[in-house]
């Protein structure tokens, strides 16, 4: 959630910044919940002050003989009024907090207004591959090569799910072991988080409450659980409600999972095969920073994500997403985006997304200062790095060649057995 004193000190300024999203938001029955509140709070404690000064007098007026009964009855009738007040500030409190759970992150002031038609590529990578052969499709690819079944995979989950097979699941793993030699080599810690995730997670993520219907909920699960969406859900709520030391920072995790999204399974022609599925594979970047690094730490992770696609030989651009094209969740993001030939259009695979303290908020994820000891809230960031479910596509149809042959990328080969080329399966 944002900070609160934004909007208190300066609710037209905050207003304006949500535009660049789209979001026309009212803050006026905020500001009236907000000044409810305060009035509640003055209220309370007066009367907490007014029993307690006379309970204190009690005592000393019954040594003196003298009749409290009234004075019981008073102060118990006012205790009855204190709880109401506080029931009554309980219910406005939920009402607040409700209302700023809901709020999207403040995009950052650079961010150009509206949405994809505003997106800004500002980096390429290589060129268009030109063939001189009729080139295939990576679904025609992966049948002829014997990679992927999708009937079965249909047969097994329904739409939006697929098999591996053979030397596809051994590419798909050289992917994965890629990307997991890469982040260790930059000294990223890694992590193998669970897949079921408590509601608390979904919130700290900013996911929840508004995106709840995204997610697999587990009808049957002990609370409310759900299959995480992505790594990231899992690895901001590492330390949820504690308090780091600035030392400590930045602290930075890779994380596997595989990736269980409702919304995905459209079937429209360009997401056709593995571009969009209900489950997924991806390794997920996270840093938890002080603010004063955290401009750096998008930086590194951006460059870190782009040098995964850079060592796979893959033409691709990085483009600056517009207020309104971020998750709700980020002040800002930059997409990696692959290029598809059979498509002819770039599919992301990895957003790279600042936070700031939105999530560190809705976490209560704090850190003390070496300066003053005083506490403030961490930044958090993730990235991709990389999800292969787009990666592996592009790098079929990008490496094809005229005889049906598909030369495996040389940063693959060592995981692969040193096997440089997938050839057609005979039939």
């Amino acid at each position: 959630m944002i900070d609160v004193n934004l909007i208190r000190n300066d609710a037209a300024a905050v207003h304006d910044r949500y535009l660049k999203r789209g979001k026309d938001i009212d803050f006026e029955p905020f500001l009236r919940l907000d000044e409810q509140r305060k009035a509640l709070i003055a209220e309370t404690e007066s009367m907490k002050a007014q029993r307690n000064r006379v309970s204190a007098e009690v005592p000393k007026l019954k040594k003196q003989g003298l009749d409290v009964s009234a004075t019981i009855a008073e102060m118990k009738a006012l205790g009855d009024t204190i709880a109401q007040k506080d029931k009554q500030l309980d219910e406005v409190n939920a009402q607040i907090r409700d209302f700023l759970l809901r709020l999207p992150n403040l995009p950052d002031e650079d961010l150009l207004p509206g949405g994809k038609e505003n997106n800004k590529p500002i980096k390429t990578f290589g060129s268009k591959p030109k063939f001189d052969f009729p080139f295939k499709n990576h679904v025609d690819l992966c049948r002829d090569l014997g990679l992927i079944d999708y009937e079965r995979g249909v047969k097994l989950a329904g739409n939006g799910s697929w098999i591996y097979t053979g030397l596809g699941a051994q590419l798909e793993w050289a992917l994965l072991n890629y990307f997991v030699d890469s982040h260790l080599s930059k000294g990223y810690t890694f992590m193998l988080p669970p897949y079921m995730l408590s509601y608390e997670c979904g919130l700290t993520a900013g996911q929840f409450p508004k995106f709840e219907d995204d997610v697999y909920q587990l009808a049957n699960g002990e609370g409310r659980k759900f299959l995480l969406p992505t790594a990231e859900t899992a690895l901001v709520n590492l330390y949820r409600d504690e308090i780091l030391q600035e030392s400590d920072l930045p602290k930075k995790f890779f994380g596997y999972s595989a990736c269980f999204r409702r919304e995905a399974g459209s079937y429209r022609a360009e997401e056709r095969g593995m571009i969009r599925g209900h489950q997924f594979n991806k390794v997920e970047l996270f840093q938890y920073t002080t603010p004063d690094q955290s401009d750096k730490a998008f930086e590194e992770m951006v460059g870190m994500a782009c040098g995964l696609v850079e060592g796979l030989g893959l033409h691709y651009q990085l483009s600056k997403l517009a207020a309104g094209d971020c998750s709700d969740s980020m002040a800002r993001t930059y997409d990696i985006e692959i290029y598809i030939p059979s498509m002819d259009i770039y599919k992301e695979v990895s957003s790279a997304s600042n936070a700031r303290d939105y999530q560190a908020r809705r976490g209560n994820i704090r850190y003390r200062r070496s300066s003053d000891n005083k506490i403030d809230f961490v930044h958090t960031l993730n990235a991709s790095g990389l999800a292969t479910s787009r990666v592996f596509p592009a790098m079929l149809e990008q490496n094809q060649q005229a005889d049906g042959s598909v030369i495996v990328p040389e940063a693959l080969r060592k995981y692969m057995g040193g096997l440089e080329r997938l050839v057609p399966i005979k039939k």
